[in-house]
């Protein structure tokens, strides 16, 4: 079965988020299912500079008023074709913002473009290659499926995945008559969203299936608190939409051959990662290791929690708790977590960016790691914690709540318990479950059971890619029926 896979981001190759780690492992994952995924993805300076041997498969004269080329190659592992467009793709700063923090003005055209390229390729613009299903990921390649939707030919089958409904890709009406998408298109049942366009929406209104990252969010997004309005479109067709759980690939988070850690360890060797502990704490300037080590490796967006982490980070280190941050985010809490550092010296510190070996080391050596997050389609750091023995202080939500286990006098008692969680948007709820975590941090026995009992949690890609070659072969069978039918 050949898939082609539609993304703005792809691990190791470019990446500002989960959505890059998930595009990076899906493929592999699926190839033991006989499925061969291909990732369609923007020729940014990142990319290209890792695609080597690649060749030319296509030529397009006119990509939404540039000249573009298609080149297929093999990079780290991953089959992928490139848009190479230097005229939307080759410029400085991440993806979607310049350098200087602001969206480029043009994202609503490199993304369409990105999007019918995709559904170019559905309808054979490759010879030899006519892939059977085209899976879109977030609002970047929202379009596709509309694309395939209003295009000449609906032979592709095409799956939408939300990984987090926050972003919806909006623009202005004006830029429809440029889209390159028949007259009605534009309507409630098409690409029109509130007088504009969404991708996003586009996407999961036209596509056969809708998927999010997890069972509990895609539960969630069909109510009107974490709908963000599309509660009635994903209620509507309420039997084409699945949650599946994200994985992680285990092979490049694994504790045991992990190169980013100063020692590796196993779950017979836990109390290896002490020599962990001692390079975060140094690497951050903490003092000692005796207490418990808490960090948080994320944005730092009111989203993700963190104003409710400043709420109560005082109190935090009242308990006896140390803070380690790694993230970027909004100036207001980059800057609320620098004062916090500047109080209390020695336990609370910042490194603003991201760095990604510093984040399997601080996986590798802390004790606890924070997720307070307001709404959280899966998440991934939980599931790199479990892996870790780095005990995952989560919100009761979204993904959080279908990987977490609460360490409850009951969960305790059954011994099934994982890691804490909390009700999210209370930072009086994220305090106490916080001292909670402190007191269980005490009592190094049970600690240890709580560390060893995540890290035999089953967070690999194997269920969740089973999960998707089901639905692959579901809609290659209704597409079979169809046909059958004419």
């Amino acid at each position: 079965m050949e898939v082609l896979s539609v993304a703005s981001e792809l691990y190791p190759l470019i990446k500002t988020g989960g959505l890059a780690d998930v595009t990076g492992a899906l493929p592999g994952a699926l190839a033991q299912s006989g499925i061969t995924m291909r990732t369609l993805v923007p020729g940014y300076p990142a990319v290209m500079g890792k695609l080597t041997g690649g060749r030319v498969v296509a030529e397009i004269a006119d990509l939404f008023g540039v000249p573009a080329k298609l080149i297929a190659g093999r990079v780290a592992g991953l089959d992928i074709i490139v848009i190479e467009a230097p005229a939307l793709y080759d410029r400085p700063g991440n993806p979607y913002v310049s350098p200087d923090g602001w969206d480029w003005s043009d994202n609503w055209k490199r993304f369409a473009a990105l999007s019918w390229v995709a559904a170019e390729l559905g309808q054979g613009l490759v010879e030899g290659y006519l892939p059977q299903i085209i899976h879109a990921h977030d609002w970047q390649a929202g379009l596709a499926p509309a694309y395939i939707k209003y295009g000449p030919s609906d032979r592709v089958k095409t799956v939408m995945t939300v990984h987090n409904m926050a972003f919806k890709g909006f623009f202005g009406p004006e830029i429809f008559s440029q889209l390159r998408l028949p007259p009605h298109a534009y309507g409630v049942n098409g690409v029109e969203y509130y007088g504009g366009i969404s991708y996003l929406k586009s996407g999961m209104e036209c596509a056969d299936y809708v998927t999010t990252v997890s069972p509990n969010y895609a539960d969630e997004i069909r109510t009107p608190a974490f709908g963000m309005g599309l509660e009635g479109l994903l209620n509507g067709r309420a039997d084409t939409v699945l949650g599946i759980l994200n994985g992680i690939d285990i092979t490049a988070w694994d504790p045991a051959t992990d190169k980013a850690l100063v020692q590796p360890y196993g779950i017979n060797t836990i109390h290896q990662r002490r020599a962990n502990k001692l390079a975060v704490a140094d690497r951050f300037g903490l003092d000692g290791v005796d207490g418990p080590l808490f960090c948080v490796v994320s944005r730092l967006t009111d989203q993700k929690g963190m104003d409710l982490l400043l709420q109560i980070v005082d109190g935090m280190v009242d308990l006896g708790a140390r803070l380690a941050v790694l993230g970027s985010g909004e100036g207001y809490l980059e800057d609320g977590f620098r004062y916090a550092s500047a109080r209390h010296p020695g336990k609370v510190a910042i490194i603003t960016g991201y760095n990604e070996d510093l984040s399997h080391l601080m996986q590798g050596g802390c004790d606890a790691i924070l997720i307070p997050s307001r709404f959280e389609p899966c998440g991934l750091t939980q599931l790199y914690g479990l892996r870790y023995g780095c005990v995952p202080v989560v919100s009761r939500i979204g993904g959080l709540a279908d990987t977490v286990i609460d360490a409850n006098p009951a969960a305790i008692a059954a011994e099934v318990a994982t890691g804490v969680m909390f009700d999210a948007g209370s930072a009086h709820a994220l305090y106490e479950a916080i001292r909670r975590t402190v007191r269980l941090y005490a009592n190094d026995k049970l600690w240890k059971k709580i560390q060893r009992r995540g890290m035999k949690s089953d967070v690999s890609w194997e269920t969740s890619a089973a999960r998707y070659a089901d639905l692959y072969a579901t809609l290659i069978g209704q597409k079979t029926d169809d046909s059958s039918d004419d």
